[in-house]
């Protein structure tokens, strides 16, 4: 049995899988790779007591270098995985990646990643707020679930005049990156979908408070109701704004610094 997901607004009851799995004598296997920055955390609840093999990327809300990581309380399983990727999968281990997912795993344990953990969920549900007011429902456009409990908020388009290419596009001209993505019962092709799926570790990690998600997420509503509405005038005024949010929030605020 698979549990875990890249698109899902909702915590998984991982004890209930672990219930069904032990029923059928099946082995339950659990992919954290969106959310496992948030278990880290401890503002997500935890797949390792309760699945066979747990397994999460080291690069999505971990904050690590790109790869991945695989975790079995089994001994027997464990046994069995260690041999399937050396010899058997993998070579000469990469000693940097290495290094930097212990970097990544210290900073994990950290108070500072706690607070970027939990800025990243106060976002997600800034902008899950913002985009279930009523001006927003008037263009057709609503969120799935209704809200959210982990990073990202997933837009239902179905109803409003916008592809999820075409908000995705829109976005882009504000100079705003989300990407498109397949609803439940999706009508449109993949390459086209009815949704948005907009993710909220990265400006958490570069210091976005709630005040700062609060104006991203009004600026997404704002040019997704102008989109629907065809009246693209208002698109220079929020880019403006995106610019001026972007010049508050460097990447690296500390380079000019090492510059001069």
């Amino acid at each position: 049995i698979v549990a875990g997901w890249s698109a899902y607004p909702r915590q998984l009851d991982f004890a209930r899988f672990r219930e069904i799995a032990d029923k059928v004598g099946a082995y339950l296997f659990v992919d954290m790779a969106h959310f496992a920055g948030l278990v880290a955390a401890g503002l997500h609840p935890s797949p390792v007591p309760h699945a066979h093999v747990v397994t999460s990327t080291t690069h999505k809300t971990l904050a690590g270098p790109r790869g991945g990581i695989i975790l079995s309380n089994d001994a027997e399983i464990a046994k069995k995985i260690n041999s399937a990727v050396f010899p058997g999968q993998q070579g000469g281990p990469l000693e940097h990646v290495i290094a930097g997912k212990a970097v990544a795993f210290k900073i994990a344990a950290s108070q500072e990643f706690k607070e970027r953990q939990e800025r990243t969920l106060a976002g997600a549900r800034i902008l899950a707020e913002r985009l279930t007011q009523a001006d927003v429902a008037a263009a057709g456009i609503s969120v799935l679930t209704g809200g959210t409990d982990v990073h990202l908020v997933l837009v239902d388009l179905r109803e409003s005049q916008l592809d999820g290419q075409q908000a995705e596009d829109l976005l882009a001209q504000v100079e705003i990156t989300v990407n498109r993505n397949a609803v439940p019962f999706d009508p449109r092709p993949p390459m086209v979908t009815s949704g948005l799926r907009i993710g909220t570790p990265a400006l958490a990690t570069r210091g976005f408070s709630e005040a700062a998600f609060a104006e991203v997420a009004d600026v997404i509503a704002q040019a997704l109701i102008a989109g629907a509405s065809g009246d693209t005038s208002v698109l220079a005024g929020l880019k403006d704004r995106v610019l001026a949010l972007a010049e508050a929030h460097p990447l690296y605020p500390n380079l000019k610094k090492v510059a001069e």
